[in-house]
């Protein structure tokens, strides 16, 4: 499957799954723009396949209706026993040197458990909004180092070592080394 088609299935998974997210809880358009920050328009155009999400407006509606980012994306309901190859994960987030995040799976709701394969190219950062509170975000670097800022702390996470910081604070974790990063992010959203 080729990226085009990947986003493709990605965007036609996101415009079904917030049509019935909507539906069950019988929420407006303008309700669901209230409670995730996404404009209206916006909504309009991703529940009619015409949009094309940036990672931050998946995070607000996934928080909005207090789901998993993987609930919002999946094409198809998962069995409960169920894997995921790293390589054919959606990639929700390309730096501009070529890292991505993948959300790999995710636990089912209530308090969802998502895992990320994030690599970051050199010079590359991910800044994210706060989340819903009480979220909580933990990585293990496998290759390379990264640097992780939270609630006006810094720190360097090196490889073999491991990090945790409240998701529902704005947050960055970028690349100041001069070779790629490899991470292993846990996000624990709460029901």
């Amino acid at each position: 499957m080729t990226e085009n088609q990947a986003g493709a299935e990605v965007s036609r998974a996101v415009a079904a799954n917030l049509r019935a997210l909507r539906a069950r809880r019988a929420w407006s358009l303008d309700a669901l723009a209230h409670r995730s920050g996404v404009s209206k328009g916006v909504l309009v155009a991703l529940e009619a396949d015409r949009g094309n999400p940036s990672l931050n407006t998946l995070c607000r509606l996934a928080d909005a209706f207090s789901v998993s980012l993987t609930q919002l994306v999946d094409a198809d309901r998962p069995p409960v026993l169920r894997g995921a190859p790293v390589a054919e994960a959606s990639a929700l987030w390309h730096g501009p040197s070529g890292g991505y995040g993948r959300l790999v799976l995710s636990t089912d709701p209530p308090n969802p458990v998502e895992l990320w394969w994030w690599r970051l190219e050199p010079g590359e950062a991910r800044h994210s909004e706060a989340h819903a509170a009480g979220t909580r975000e933990a990585v293990m670097v496998i290759a390379g180092e990264a640097v992780i800022e939270a609630d006006g702390q810094r720190t360097t996470v090196p490889k073999g070592h491991a990090a945790t910081w409240p998701g529902d604070r704005p947050h960055v974790y970028r690349n100041d080394g001069a070779a790629p990063a490899d991470l292993v992010m846990i996000v624990t959203v709460p029901g």
